[in-house]
């Protein structure tokens, strides 16, 4: 059954019955990540969110905007943008992910690293829980601190707690201008340096990217990219390019229509490639040791190496990136085991994987001291366990 709700009140009265009925259910923005997470265990409702699709509230003076969860990023951006104001998300397929399905997953791109994640720009939160209760918390401004930080709880819970009817956002002037400045680490040692003396540096750019089109190589693409006033960015980019590490590259400065192409094709190559898709965090002054660990764990598998091997884009000042890894399921399967086993790595987790694959291994991993507060926080919001089928972290 997928029931299309239109209101708020609808998704309440829709998640009541459902917890009355004992029926799971899903939550369905555009569908963009309805492969993620685990396979659901049963699927006897689908809650359509894509009719709630307005922006409920602007406060252009205080940047702030409370928006529907079924409404699409790339809508309402150019919306915002009439006013000079966008919220500065760039997940994966966001020409169609909806606001609902972002903040349920905690998704984010290259922009992370200036203005941080879904979790890190929304203030408040309207729910609906699954006994039909619509339930709001935060506000509508920035210094707004009423009630529990449910909204900070529901990013990347998956829908496992509750659905989201609508969240408010921190947003951000639009720039006068972008552009950015793209170089070639020709081995691990120069890439470390030039995260090192970026970090270090007065650099202030909104992504701080690094690309590998296989991991083998030694080769990596830096991008770094700077958007403010056409003088300030010039300043950013004349400064970076005086960084020895960066002017040892031989750097190229990417502006006008190519840039948004460039960073499009830097952002979906990995999506469009076959494979696992695997999300990692590491230490950004680690680099070196991450690229070479995954070397050594991609080279002991001959079957990732016949299949084209793995290729990596990652938040270089951030420490975090996704991994495409070949080969056919048991090789993928052995390879995130080795990078859960590596000291080199914080959280693995299979976003995008074969049926095969997500039965041979658990796509979230050991949860470790969280299990028992995960299981807590859905036996308080969720306990008859409707919500959601078993796909999320709890």
């Amino acid at each position: 059954m997928v029931i299309e709700a239109g209101t708020a009140e609808d998704l309440a009265s829709a998640l009541r019955q459902a917890s009355e009925l004992g029926h799971a259910v899903v939550i369905r923005g555009a569908g963009t990540k309805a492969d993620w997470g685990r396979p659901p265990q049963r699927v006897d409702r689908t809650l359509c969110t894509r009719r709630l699709n307005r922006i409920l509230a602007h406060e252009h003076g205080d940047l702030t905007a409370t928006i529907e969860a079924g409404a699409a990023l790339a809508v309402v951006n150019a919306s915002l943008a009439s006013a000079g104001q966008w919220l500065p998300l760039d997940p994966p397929f966001a020409d169609r992910a909806t606001i609902g399905g972002i903040l349920a997953t905690n998704d984010s791109g290259p922009l992370r690293q200036r203005f941080g994640t879904p979790r890190d720009l929304v203030i408040g939160v309207q729910l609906a829980t699954a006994d039909g209760v619509l339930a709001r918390a935060g506000g509508r401004v920035v210094k707004n601190v009423a009630g529990y930080d449910l909204s900070k709880l529901v990013a990347g819970s998956f829908g496992s707690l509750a659905a989201i009817v609508s969240a408010t956002f921190k947003l951000a002037p639009l720039p006068k201008t972008t552009r950015t400045l793209i170089a070639t680490a020709p081995d691990l040692d120069v890439l470390a340096q030039i995260v090192r003396d970026v970090m270090a540096s007065q650099l202030e750019p909104i992504a701080f990217e690094m690309q590998t089109g296989n991991a083998a190589a030694s080769r990596t693409i830096v991008m770094l990219r700077f958007a403010s006033t056409p003088a300030a960015v010039d300043a950013q980019i004349a400064a970076a390019s005086g960084l020895a590490s960066l002017k040892a590259s031989a750097p190229v400065v990417i502006e006008g229509d190519d840039e948004p192409a460039r960073w499009r094709e830097h952002a979906e190559g990995i999506w469009d490639a076959p494979g696992a898709v695997v999300r990692a965090s590491w230490l950004p002054a680690n680099v070196a040791t991450v690229m070479r660990e995954l070397q050594r764990i991609a080279g002991e598998r001959r079957g990732l190496i016949a299949d084209g091997g793995t290729s990596v884009i990652g938040r270089a000042g951030v420490g975090a990136g996704l991994i495409r890894v070949g080969g056919d399921s048991r090789d993928q399967a052995a390879f995130v085991d080795e990078l859960r086993r590596s000291s080199a790595f914080g959280n693995v987790i299979i976003v995008r994987g074969s049926a095969e694959l997500k039965a041979m291994i658990d796509v979230w991993g050991a949860q470790g001291d969280r299990e028992r507060l995960f299981a807590s926080l859905k036996q308080a919001l969720d306990p008859k366990g409707v919500l959601n089928a078993g796909r999320g972290p709890l």
